[in-house]
């Protein structure tokens, strides 16, 4: 009988001990603030916590700075600390905070005057994930029906776009800045298909949302084969969509587990694009259901408002940028229909097709809970060209991958339309497609044509194409501008722009004289536009500049 109370009482303390852990244990929280009072920030001084490259793209496109660019109040931020709470990160533009903290500390918090909202995001015990959440198809086959000796296998995803349009007038993507969102970039900085971008120095930053200071290299392969579909260069293997952009690599998704707080660091991740004056993002990344099901979302949350990830992706592209994201694939499965942030009103979800243009029958279902069209464009996801981490190439499916496939080439068609806003070229992908007038729940708008959408786009914006030319082209030290059918009758305004939209020269030239512009030498090398107004009609020449 001692015997038996002796055991009992141990299994007492263990099981005392083991709730005071779990008491103890810090779990990660969203807090919501009120107010952004007490702020150092204006909105008349953005250069304080913007770029010129992100106010630039954002004066180009007529978009106003207003409260949500600035930062969370650093007296919210510093309340919590003092209380104990480690702060993770922060998010200027749904006004709250990750945090660390105990239980009975987050009950405290949540009893603040300057909190809104206090949601759990991810506990601190967590089991180990047993679903593999990046499944996808690895094909062998990569030679059938192949003629082409530059794209090689990869003909089929930049030609079911019409992308060589662009890409046969040397429009890669130069000039442009693409953010990927994703679990890791393995090996990204070592195998053949980024060679390319790190000898041309265009990797331009990477970070770690997950665990600050890791090695995002060393993580998941997935962000690393959806980049080589974009920046891949490997002529007569593998082309990218967008193999002349630059990128930034930003590791947001924690692959062993599946938590809310991923759409928090999601958040910031854009946020942090934004303010270095990222063009365009792409994130191959969806949520729906999640480790713990009391943070589950419903079908009736993908109503392009509801989630923070599509909130945060919608706010975006109110910033200037293009949000693309993977659709899902979901098909086949419970949860059927697609995930967030692909609902978002202005994001671009991207379902998959094969190379024949047939859904994918993985491919996640529209529409939107709220009716809206989704998928919005279809682009090759069912057997896609793309750079594996044993340093081959193959075939993979998913619309992880359709996804990079349609920014590249998004990307691509913003360079050759550079006074187009973000929201112009959304809708020029969706009227260039093949079901514009005839949406479905399978391919949404369906198969853009990148020759329509950049006809529409110069259409749209008064742009007569191939009536001038400029000489020489790339641009040593100066240029001539020509008109090919003659000399204009009405006096010309001439403006040179970078792609960032800032201007770098103006001046009129007199009807029927030579256009000559000297001294361009002086400019930094790269992609430049001048935009020539004379009378009732408008052109765009594109500009090589050689620079120092």
């Amino acid at each position: 009988m001692n015997r038996l109370r002796l055991i009992l009482l141990v299994l007492l303390v263990v099981a005392c001990d083991m709730l005071q852990a779990q008491v103890a244990a810090r779990n990660y929280y969203w807090v919501a603030f009120t107010d952004k009072n007490d702020t150092p920030h204006s909105v008349s001084a953005p250069e304080t916590y913007l770029s010129q490259r992100a106010i630039a793209r954002r004066q180009r496109q007529q978009i106003r700075i207003n409260e949500t660019d600035l930062p969370v109040s650093l007296v919210y931020l510093a309340g919590l600390k003092k209380l104990g709470a480690e702060i993770i990160h922060s998010s200027k533009w749904l006004n709250g905070a990750t945090i660390r903290a105990t239980a009975d500390l987050a009950g405290e918090i949540s009893g603040l005057e300057f909190v809104r909202e206090l949601q759990l995001t991810k506990p601190a015990l967590t089991p180990k994930f047993a679903k593999n959440k990046f499944v996808f198809e690895h094909i062998s086959d990569l030679t059938a029906g192949i003629d082409t000796s530059y794209y090689g296998p990869s003909v089929y995803q930049i030609g079911q776009l019409n992308g060589q349009f662009l890409h046969n007038q040397s429009i890669f993507g130069q000039g442009l800045h693409i953010a990927v969102l994703d679990a890791g970039f393995f090996r990204v900085d070592e195998l053949p298909a980024f060679e390319t971008l790190w000898d041309e120095g265009r990797v331009l930053g990477f970070r770690d949302f997950v665990s600050p200071g890791s090695n995002i290299f060393a993580e998941h392969q997935h962000g690393m084969n959806v980049l080589s579909i974009m920046a891949g260069n490997l002529p007569g293997v593998l082309i990218g969509s967008a193999p002349g952009a630059s990128y930034y690599l930003f590791r947001t998704e924690d692959s062993a587990s599946e938590y809310l707080i991923e759409e928090d660091n999601w958040v910031v991740a854009a946020e942090y694009a934004d303010s270095l004056g990222v063009d365009v993002i792409n994130s191959s990344l969806g949520y729906t259901e999640f480790d713990d099901a009391g943070m589950n979302h419903s079908y009736t949350d993908m109503n392009g408002e509801t989630t923070r990830v599509t909130r945060a992706a919608n706010l975006a592209v109110q910033k200037g940028m293009l949000v693309f994201t993977s659709a899902g694939n979901e098909a086949d499965g419970p949860w059927r229909y697609l995930s967030a942030p692909a609902d978002g009103d202005l994001v671009i979800g991207v379902g998959a097709v094969d190379r024949y243009g047939a859904w994918a029958p993985f491919s996640s279902l529209g529409p939107a809970a709220d009716g809206s069209v989704k998928p919005n464009v279809a682009a090759l996801g069912w057997g896609t060209v793309l750079q594996r981490n044993d340093g081959t190439v193959g075939l993979g499916s998913g619309t992880s991958f359709s996804s990079p496939v349609m920014a590249g080439m998004a990307t691509c068609l913003w360079q050759s339309n550079p006074l187009a806003t973000a929201q112009e070229i959304k809708l020029a992908l969706e009227e260039s497609a093949s079901q514009y007038t005839r949406p479905d729940s399978l391919l949404g708008f369906g198969i853009p044509n990148l020759e329509l959408a950049d006809r529409l786009l110069k259409r749209k914006h008064g742009v007569e194409q191939l009536s001038w030319v400029a000489v020489p082209n790339p641009v040593q030290a100066s240029v001539h501008l020509y008109k090919l059918d003659g000399p204009p009758e009405a006096d010309v305004l001439v403006r040179i722009y970078r792609t960032n939209g800032s201007l770098v020269y103006e001046k009129v030239f007199p009807a029927a004289s030579p256009i000559f512009i000297p001294n361009l030498s002086n400019l930094p090398g790269g992609l430049y536009v001048a935009s020539l107004r004379y009378g009732s009609h408008s052109t765009h020449v594109k500009l090589m500049v050689a620079g120092q």
